[in-house]
């Protein structure tokens, strides 16, 4: 695999085995320090961390860190000062926040649950990288793929592979853009933690760290701007800030008031499935949501997967949202089917905690994505060919290629139906495109003027080379 697409994705990897290491004497018994705090990582010498283990109290051990390098997409070029943290499967943050430096690189210290000889247990955790100019990672159809820390090589244990370093795309214009920095803190009397929750401002978004500070960057200049963070359970107060181009807003306070407890309720129908029958249902921040590519950013807990039916969402923040399904690889894919009902994209607002139920909304079976991108990003060198299953019930296609930001690039809305042949093959005809950018295809298939189906939300993605 090529170094401009490994850098793309952070594929799955593996971490070796790390030796327990001692709180005071230079090789002491195995969890000799039973007395240091994980929450308040004390206790241990400088350089060792405070760490869980399995079936005892916590001990003293050398971090497990990852190690990789940021780059520009486009050039490979290394980006200073982007923040990256660790987060776990509900996307809260489990780290610090590493910053990357002159030459790109970083070093992230990551929590590694050991067992009783010292071994980090199987975990999998993922990165999220912000940098200012450049588009944060990951954002649809990107996706960070999970890091499988369950061992770990040397003294101190570290991971450097490839599959963390991490290429951020350049914003088309980065200039009127400024930035804003804080905290996140739960008022007296609310034992709530803040870490993982999705800061959003101007529409460009920042992640809490476990510490609870944020910094959400490339905000539009505006005398204006509403800062609001989200994450399931947590009522945030806003609070609306200026923001000068080039500079950053600091010292900004948002406040934890209480635990959100509205309910999102509603169903979900499989039309068609194809042999498909469970998908997921997220709420997307209306403030990130993108109309063209049908996508948006998550705040952490937002997601109910495992659906074949009903649905609920608890401990819903108040806010606007847009409700999404199958936003991933299951077979599935909403029903583009305007003709019918329960195929609109559903808005929801929450407002002074009031739960709200919804209408139902219907899922069909996806088109199989064939190339480029059926299973991850693929690089494509010169004009590329997009290749999907053809549908047998449609009589023509339509055919869309989206960059990295959601923007149509180009399309052909009259790709004419196949006849012996189980698939559609389509050459891109637009302008040239932009090497080391990220783009999608996206494929429709039509029936009388209306459209039945569609390829996967996050497959037929690639780099152009």
């Amino acid at each position: 695999m090529m170094h401009s697409l490994r850098v793309l994705t952070i594929a799955t990897l593996s971490l070796a085995t790390a030796a327990l290491v001692g709180c005071g004497d230079d090789e002491p018994p195995k969890n000799e320090n039973k007395s240091c705090s994980v929450q308040a990582q004390s206790g241990c010498e400088t350089g060792l961390v405070c760490e869980e283990v399995e079936g005892a109290e916590p001990a003293c051990f050398a971090p497990v860190a990852f190690k990789g390098v940021v780059v520009n997409a486009l050039d490979d070029k290394p980006v200073q000062g982007a923040r990256i943290v660790a987060r776990d499967a509900n996307d809260a943050a489990v780290s610090p926040v590493a910053i990357s430096g002159a030459d790109g690189s970083y070093t992230l210290n990551v929590p590694a649950k050991r067992n009783a000889e010292g071994k980090p247990l199987a975990a999998k955790l993922t990165l999220r990288a912000d940098a200012s100019g450049y588009q944060t990672f990951p954002v649809a159809p990107r996706v960070a793929l999970p890091i499988d820390v369950d061992t770990a090589t040397g003294s101190p244990p570290v991971v450097q592979n490839p599959s963390t370093d991490i290429a951020l795309v350049p914003l088309p214009n980065a200039s009127g853009l400024g930035s804003i920095a804080g905290t996140v803190v739960a008022d007296t009397g609310v034992e709530l933690a803040p870490a993982g929750a999705l800061v959003v401002a101007g529409g460009s978004t920042g992640i809490v760290d476990f510490k609870g500070n944020f910094v959400v960057y490339n905000v539009p200049a505006n005398a204006s701007v509403d800062v609001k963070a989200y994450a399931a359970g947590l009522q945030i107060t806003p609070k609306t800030v200026a923001v000068e181009a080039g500079k950053e807003t600091g010292n900004v306070e948002l406040r934890i008031t209480s635990a959100a407890t509205a309910k999102v309720t509603g169903s979900v129908q499989v039309v068609n499935g194809n042999g498909f029958d469970t998908t997921s249902v997220v709420l997307a921040l209306k403030d990130t949501f993108i109309t063209e590519a049908a996508r948006g950013e998550v705040p952490k807990g937002l997601r109910v997967g495992g659906v074949t039916g009903a649905y609920e969402f608890s401990g819903v923040p108040d806010g606007d949202y847009v409700l999404l399904a199958a936003f991933e690889n299951d077979g599935l894919v909403r029903d583009p089917d305007i003709s019918i009902g329960g195929t609109a994209i559903l808005d929801v607002t929450i407002a002074n905690g009031m739960s709200v139920t919804k209408e139902g909304f219907k899922v069909t079976g996806s088109l199989e994505t064939v190339s480029p991108g059926k299973d991850a990003i693929e690089e494509v060198t010169g004009t590329p060919t997009f290749v999907w299953a053809d549908d047998s019930s449609e009589d023509m296609y339509e055919v869309r290629v989206f960059d990295a930001f959601g923007v149509l690039v180009w399309e052909d809305l009259a790709v004419p139906s196949v006849s012996g042949s189980d698939n559609v093959t389509v050459e891109y005809k637009g302008d040239a495109l932009t090497p080391g950018m990220i783009y999608q295809f996206r494929a429709t298939s039509m029936k009388d003027g209306v459209p039945i189906s569609q390829t996967e939300d996050l497959r037929g993605v690639f780099i152009a080379r």
